[in-house]
């Protein structure tokens, strides 16, 4: 089920807070939201529910018994079995694909069987990645000291599979809301912080993130596009992916403040940011935090020397990569970023235009980043080296997205993105007030959104695939 659809906005949404604030005790609403996230995740395929449970069932029993057990090794050999069964259910259903056709691909180049592994064709549970990382910082937190077993199986199955967070982030420690899972303030302001940041970010997705979409749709799947083509259609997927990602980001916190809860932030100005150091600090924070400390620190981090420290760093960026997708394109990606983050920390944590105003830091930065984006977008190598070509003009001046009738809206909507992008707030940072003239606003905003993806089908959003 999508946060754009009239199934949640008309429905499910509705059901479920007056089912939580108005007819259910206070002792059933965990188990009343769980219930919902159920729903909520068993839409697109009931049959993804069983294995959500399951991971739920394995990281519940695992921190359990690590909390309770006094000998080092059985509690080593509880948290082995957490973090082996979940990257197991994880490695199969994303990667058993992609390593078997890669194995294939490399016998046939000697000669041998390019069948030798069966290919499964599975299909991949919506959000895995995600739930799959949160459920298991809790085994980990747990035998680290840094977090407390849960209080019931309930608390720890609303905890790993609350909708609003479930299937794209931000992806929640266990000691960041456990307090809240025990207790927590329901009032007016919160809810009405919630409200304002789920519709703001109702239109981050679908005012602004589909209708630049449509720009790069049309440059990716171009067979050889020019000059002014890529570079146009490039830009148009930069904005597209982080008003689609921040849009789904705001709902989500503006979700956890309707239903009580506090989340991490997850996004802070990334396009402003003055190096690639900087940018992993603003742009999904809490993959970030999670790759720094159940990766990067545990590889060594960098306490074992500089040369360890690059190695560390692009590693961890590696593997963050095929995180996102299985897909080599995506390996590349966070290949990418871990050469420039390690290049970063060679020249003392500064980006390469650090003696240049800050102004210009940001266009290179943001530029180092677009180009990453390409590898992130391209469903093939081919298509990716088609696209480089492209920005390197090697396939001519090329046609760009037709700017005629309602392509206009698409472009004038982009450079409104542009400007929202370097020169406006944080969403989480704007304050709300419960004024007539904002009131109006809002409703005003979420109608049009409603009329939008009524002429228009709803689009997922682009994290939904990780």
């Amino acid at each position: 089920m999508l946060f754009n659809s009239y199934e949640f906005l008309f429905a499910l949404l509705p059901i479920v807070l007056v089912g939580y604030y108005l007819l259910l005790p206070k002792v059933w609403r965990h188990a009343w939201l769980v219930l919902a996230s159920f729903i909520f995740y068993g839409w697109w395929d009931y049959r993804f529910c069983s294995l959500l449970l399951l991971t739920i069932t394995i990281d519940y029993v695992a921190g359990g018994r690590i909390a309770a057990a006094t000998n080092p090794k059985v509690r080593k050999r509880w948290l082995r079995f957490s973090i082996i069964s979940d990257l197991s259910i994880l490695g199969f259903f994303k990667y058993y694909d992609l390593g078997a056709a890669t194995i294939n691909q490399i016998t046939g180049w000697l000669g041998a069987e390019s069948s030798l592994v069966p290919l499964l064709h599975l299909v991949l549970p919506v959000g895995i990645s995600f739930y799959t990382f949160q459920a298991m910082s809790y085994s980990i937190d747990i035998y680290r000291g840094h977090a407390r077993p849960a209080r019931s199986f309930i608390d720890f199955a609303c905890y790993v599979s609350l909708f609003p967070q479930l299937v794209a982030g931000p992806i929640v420690r266990y000691h960041e809301i456990d307090e809240q899972l025990r207790k927590r303030s329901h009032t007016w302001a919160k809810a009405g912080a919630g409200i304002v940041l789920f519709v703001l970010g109702l239109a981050k997705k679908v005012l602004i993130a589909d209708a630049v979409a449509l720009i790069a749709e049309w440059t990716f799947s171009h067979a050889a596009p020019g000059l002014a083509g890529a570079w146009s259609g490039l830009l148009a997927y930069t904005l597209q992916i982080y008003f689609d990602f921040s849009g789904y980001s705001d709902m989500a916190v503006g979700l956890g403040l309707l239903l009580g809860f506090q989340f991490p932030q997850n996004f802070h100005s990334p396009y402003k940011a003055i190096s690639i150091t900087d940018f992993w600090r603003r742009w999904h924070i809490s993959l970030s935090s999670w790759l720094r400390d159940y990766l990067y620190i545990p590889l060594g981090g960098n306490r074992k020397g500089s040369v360890r420290t690059y190695i560390n760093l692009f590693l961890t960026m590696l593997l963050g990569g095929l995180w996102h997708g299985a897909n080599w394109t995506f390996v590349l990606w966070g290949a990418y970023h871990g050469l420039w983050l390690a290049l970063e920390r060679w020249n003392g944590k500064r980006g390469i235009g650090w003696r240049l105003p800050q102004p210009l830091q940001i266009l290179m930065t943001f530029v180092i980043v677009m180009m990453g984006w390409v590898l992130f977008r391209a469903p093939t190598l081919d298509v990716a080296a088609t696209m480089f070509r492209g920005l390197a003009g090697l396939n001519g001046w090329g046609d760009v997205y037709p700017m005629v009738g309602s392509s206009l809206l698409n472009w004038g909507i982009g450079l409104i993105g542009v400007a929202l992008v370097f020169f406006a707030r944080n969403t989480w940072e704007i304050s709300w007030k419960p004024r007539a003239g904002l009131l109006v606003a809002l409703a005003m905003l979420f109608l049009l959104c409603v009329g939008v993806f009524l002429v228009n089908t709803s689009s997922p959003f682009l994290y939904f695939q990780f």
